[in-house]
């Protein structure tokens, strides 16, 4: 027996939940080995699973799983306190002081050995750093008295002292930004200047440094632009062979006005009992060659990242905005999904094949929305297409109230548009009306994403498909005893959660004005999504068989499922060892398109809040209402009806000396008996903003009638600010920066 058969072996043997610990003699006689060359193997194997923190040996020298000996690998959640969390999905997070990380930085991989605890929490010790996640960081120069330029990190979470190799190389003054390169990890820290980004001042240098924070890089390498370069402008006759002619169709494409790469199109026409609905994507696999610099490139970048001010797009322009795009009345290759939608909203029958389109309009949510609501100007302009767009309205209902039925959840968070001028300064922010247009273009994609994986899964063929899991008991009872503040029952088990249920009960919420803070929450009680080569359905969806098929210009996913639909699902000879291999390429491609979406939403977010946070630095004096979305012991967070989130700091409420309640999430005065909770409405005034730390306070605004007394001398806690990051017993809110969801480009994100 080989090595890595024995190996194997033995870690599908102590993952099983009745394995007993082991000694060597007692384990080679379960494997059956009798030979001196199969023992040896199985000891290399003990030997690298112990190495790697599989296996631990108990005091008597038996293997049990390291679990077992209290050792936990994951990535730390490490926040600017310094100290951190490794999160166990079925037991209590562990709390790593700032003294037992040795050096591990937020998002490394790391093994964590439980301590004894004294006080009731799990504590734990990072033990070893198995992969650090930051590779280059970015900080800003600074002049400090008597000691020249100074090194500021952006990232408030790193202690460690600081050495920069090569800064006597670079001309700078106080206030330049610089990328920089990790040397060396621990502390002290060694790094080198990779590139200079400009002045803080400079406009676009805040937006581009949270970018290469997350290494989101703007810039494409040279051999991939020049692969671009050489990638054709328009459709020859020979790409049309083999592919169905579409052109003859009334086919469009619905986008916001800004949008350059138009990577689907749809069609609806009315049939006897129902409806034929068309989506037709662009054919990307086609001129992004498998492991070509421009793969190689969308792989690293794994998705499009969409901030305040510009597009980092996953493939460049020359693509993503040209022959990629589905641009109005131009020859373009697609593949197409076609269905037969029933009245009821039911998926009859479909198809999927290679085609080529040439799209009637470039129409816009704007339009598509004037004309459902029957403006004339828009009517009489689009005329042609008025019948289809009403078709199409009316296919998407029905789908809709399908999956409605099925228990489909529809999460919907506000979601802000910040409107920046010339001098890339906030002039407004917005809230984002998702209208009947937005919401075609949803029910769409998604019932051609169905379809797609569906056909993958009957095919059996490799596939990355979108996979959301049930909830964990443990976040759904938290999340249960937070409805129940709000007056409502949780019904159901738990452990046997349905979407339904869940959906059912946000539903029971619409009318309150504490619907989107209940409706964050029960997204945050959710698992992430993520990208697996196991079809395990989607929960949020109420799907059983859900991918990612209608966005291959911005997602690698997407890029894939076209791939793999080329190669194994249009009638061409199945290749057993090419499959074989494509299969061990989708585990990896899962776990890093994943990665890097997760990146790129922790860009957007930050980027979101740094710039609300500056344009509340000239909000300072004015009075606004909103919805209080958190609470913990230094005070409680309210949201504005513009997405804007701050704190009313519990040293502000001066009129009693407040506790906090863990058990009913609120503040309660000690003599008055005033109770803050989630989902109450409050009037207050912004008092101070930072762009730098992105924090916004607040201060209560009470009724004029309302009698302020003080507090008693006795009771007063003098005391620094504290910093606006949730407890661990508070609302489970990740980090300070996390405050409003993603901003999506298009609804097609589930």
């Amino acid at each position: 027996m080989e090595q890595i058969d024995i190996k194997q072996q033995i870690e599908t043997m102590i993952a099983d939940e009745h394995y007993r610990p082991l000694s060597l003699a007692q384990l080679q006689e379960t494997l059956g080995l009798s030979t001196t060359e199969e023992f040896v193997a199985m000891n290399k194997a003990v030997n690298e699973l112990a190495e790697q923190y599989v296996i631990v040996f108990s005091q008597k020298g038996n293997l049990m799983p390291a679990r077992m000996g209290g050792y936990y690998q994951g990535a730390l959640s490490v926040n600017r306190k310094g100290f951190g969390f490794l999160d166990l999905e079925d037991e209590n997070s562990i709390h790593i002081t700032e003294a037992n990380l040795h050096g591990a930085m937020n998002g490394d991989v790391a093994i964590v050995k439980k301590l004894p605890s004294f006080y009731g929490s799990d504590e734990g010790e990072v033990i070893r750093v198995l992969q650090h996640k930051t590779n280059t960081l970015v900080g800003t120069f600074f002049t400090s008295v008597g000691k020249g330029l100074q090194l500021r990190l952006d990232d408030e979470r790193i202690k460690s002292r600081l050495i920069v190799k090569n800064w006597q190389a670079f001309k700078m003054v106080s206030g330049t930004k610089v990328l920089l390169k990790v040397l060396r990890y621990g502390d002290p820290m060694e790094l080198e200047i990779v590139q200079l980004l400009g002045h803080i001042d400079d406009p676009g240098v805040d937006i581009l440094s949270v970018l290469l924070e997350y290494d989101i890089d703007p810039q494409f390498p040279q051999e991939v632009m020049e692969q671009a370069q050489r990638t054709p402008s328009r459709v020859s006759p020979k790409e049309k062979e083999g592919r169905r002619d579409c052109t003859g169709k009334m086919i469009i494409t619905i986008d916001g006005e800004d949008s350059k790469d138009l990577d689907d199109a749809v069609c609806v026409e009315k049939i006897a009992g129902g409806y034929r609905l068309g989506v037709h994507i662009a054919d990307v696999s086609h001129y992004v060659p498998e492991n070509s610099p421009l793969d190689q490139e969308a792989l690293k970048r794994g998705t499009s990242t969409y901030v305040v001010d510009r597009v980092v797009p996953m493939l460049p322009h020359l693509l993503s905005n040209g022959i990629c795009s589905l641009n109005p009345k131009v020859l373009r290759l697609t593949l197409s999904c076609e269905m037969e939608i029933s009245e009821a909203g039911e998926i009859l029958n479909y198809e999927i094949f290679p085609s080529f389109i040439k799209t009637t309009e470039r129409m816009t949510y704007t339009a598509v929305n004037a004309i459902l609501e029957g403006e004339e100007e828009a009517c009489r302009k689009y005329k042609k297409l008025t019948e289809m767009i009403g078709w199409m309205r009316d296919c998407s209902r029905a789908i809709r109230k399908r999956r409605h039925e099925a228990g489909a959840i529809d999460f919907e968070t506000p979601e802000a548009k910040i409107i920046l001028n010339e001098q890339n300064k906030i002039e407004e922010i917005q809230v984002h009306e998702r209208k009947e247009a937005e919401m075609i273009i949803e029910d769409f994609m998604v019932t051609a994403n169905e379809c797609v994986a569906r056909h993958m899964k009957w095919l059996e063929i490799p596939a990355l498909y979108r996979v959301h899991e049930a909830p964990e008991p443990k976040k759904l009872r938290d999340f249960a005893k937070i409805v129940l503040l709000m007056g409502k029952r949780f019904k159901g088990s738990v452990e046997q959660i349905r979407p339904l249920q869940l959906q059912q009960l946000l539903d029971s919420f619409k009318d309150d004005p504490a619907y989107p803070v209940i409706s964050t929450m029960m997204l945050r009680s959710m698992q992430k999504a993520k990208y697996d080569p196991r079809c395990l359905g989607h929960f949020g969806l109420a799907l059983e068989e859900y991918t990612h098929f209608t966005s291959p210009i911005r997602r690698y996913p997407d890029l894939i499922v076209h791939r793999m639909l080329h190669k194994y699902g249009f009638g061409t000879a199945l290749d057993p060892e090419m499959m074989k291999q494509d299969e061990l390429k989708m585990e990896e491609y899962g776990k890093l398109t994943s990665e890097r979406e997760r990146a790129a939403i922790e860009a957007e977010r930050e980027v979101e809040d740094m710039k609300k946070a500056e344009y509340m630095e000239d909000q300072i004096g004015k009075i606004a209402e909103g919805v209080i979305s958190g609470v913990t012991k230094f005070g409680f967070f309210v949201e504005l009806e513009n997405t804007v989130e701050g704190l009313v700091h519990v040293q502000k409420l001066t009129d009693d000396y407040y506790h906090y309640d863990p058990d009913t999430l609120s503040l309660k005065g000690e003599r008055t008996k005033k109770i803050y909770r989630l989902g109450q409405r409050v009037k207050i005034k912004v008092t101070g903003a930072s762009k730098l730390h992105q924090e916004i306070d607040f201060d209560l605004v009470r009724p004029r009638k309302e009698k302020r007394e003080p507090i008693p001398a006795a009771k007063k806690k003098a005391g620094p600010r504290k910093e606006p990051n949730r407890p661990a017993e508070s609302v489970p809110i990740k980090n300070k920066r996390r405050r409003t969801r993603r901003r999506k480009p298009k609804p097609t994100q589930a």
